[in-house]
């Protein structure tokens, strides 16, 4: 399998180029916040979705899914109608999406640094627009933005890669994907291209072994290992992030995740270190150090340790809404957060950070406050 964090040291191959992305469950978190629509349409015909059965559909183009469901759940409609009847469960809920972990940010940098990207998606072009509708300035700097609809097949045939390719007049070999699914991950490497899989299945990571490296977030991403310019927006040992909000319930040093409201769960890719506030019976703000991780090697159960460094009174079995704000730095392996305790080096640079205004009291409680509108 790729490593699960990238080593500081140049491969030893040629400069990538050019990225190309996938959109759902790897730059967007598309697939979380749409997970019900499946399940509120089949209602509407008295069936239930299955679990195994819809997980292994990750990736496949519109066409697929859409066959596949209608057999699979003796649905008594054509495609055409299929796909006109469940459209508005999912276009309700595309505005709703937000940015995963690292996504803006590594956007912004290669734009910035002249690198040229693609989208590359087997969602239909029409669906793809929609989507990056509900994100300014997001459309605007891809090269290249393509659907499964625009070339012969989808993934994971490399047909889609290869036109993104061509497009940006760069060869496949020079170019490195970003992306989510097994499926994508087998398109990427029949292109002859250079693959990073963050999977959006994290119990499935297992799967990914083609891929050359396997993170659990686009924040492990270090531009450099392919060649490309490295970032330069570390603040000490803390990267400023795009507000993670989610709700939990602390006890004994621990949180654990409400479920019930999907927007308050975090995405799977949320993982490593991360600093902000938690809101306490409504009102109160503390500091807050978080520590995301999973409980076994399989990745099934996430695990999420927290440290709250002013901490003057009874906290245990409270329940928190929590924005998060910061990522620290980590100079060792990240599979090192599935190891039990937080350490020391991160209450250190967690403390610090808090004097700097982009994690201060008073950003947090305008983000709460937007929140809640």
């Amino acid at each position: 399998m790729g490593d699960l964090s990238e080593t500081c040291e140049i491969k030893e191959t040629h400069k990538i180029s050019a990225v190309i992305f996938d959109l759902d469950g790897t730059l967007l978190n598309t697939e979380q916040v749409t997970k019900g629509a499946l399940e509120e349409y089949l209602a509407m015909y008295g069936k239930v979705p299955e679990r195994e059965r819809e997980a292994k559909r990750l990736g496949m183009t519109q066409r697929e899914v859409v066959s596949g469901i209608i057999k699979d759940y003796d649905l008594p409609v054509s495609p055409d109608r299929y796909i006109e009847e469940i459209l508005p469960f999912y276009q309700g809920k595309w505005k709703l999406t937000k940015p995963l972990p690292g996504a803006t940010r590594l956007m912004g940098h290669l734009h910035k640094q002249g690198v040229p990207f693609a989208l590359a998606s087997n969602s239909i072009r029409i669906n793809i627009d929609r989507k990056l509708s509900y994100h300014e300035g997001w459309k605007e700097r891809f090269a290249v933005i393509l659907g499964s609809d625009q070339v012969k097949s989808g993934k994971p045939e490399p047909d889609i890669f290869l036109e993104a390719a061509a497009k940006m007049n760069v060869d496949a070999t020079d170019c490195l994907v970003i992306e989510d699914s097994v499926v994508g991950v087998k398109a990427a490497k029949a292109a002859g291209m250079k693959v990073v899989a963050v999977p959006s299945v994290q119990p499935e990571m297992d799967q990914y072994s083609i891929a050359d490296s396997v993170l659990h977030s686009i924040l492990e991403l270090q531009p450099e290992v392919w060649g490309l310019p490295p970032y330069d927006d570390w603040i000490d040992n803390v990267l400023q992030v795009e507000p993670i909000f989610f709700k939990g319930f602390y006890t004994n040093g621990l949180l654990h995740e409400f479920t019930g409201d999907i927007m308050s769960v975090l995405p799977t890719q949320v993982f490593g270190n991360f600093i902000g506030w938690a809101k306490i019976n409504s009102s109160k703000l503390l500091k807050i150090l978080v520590k995301i991780g999973w409980e076994n090697s399989n990745c099934s159960k996430r695990h999420i340790e927290a440290y709250l460094p002013e901490d003057d009174e009874n906290l245990h079995d409270s329940e928190m809404e929590i924005v998060l704000l910061g990522y620290i730095r980590r100079s060792n392996n990240m599979e090192t957060t599935n190891v039990l305790g937080i350490l020391d080096e991160d209450k250190s640079a967690a403390k610090a950070a808090f004097y700097r205004p982009e994690f201060s009291l008073d950003a947090c409680k305008s983000l709460f406050q937007q929140n809640d509108e």
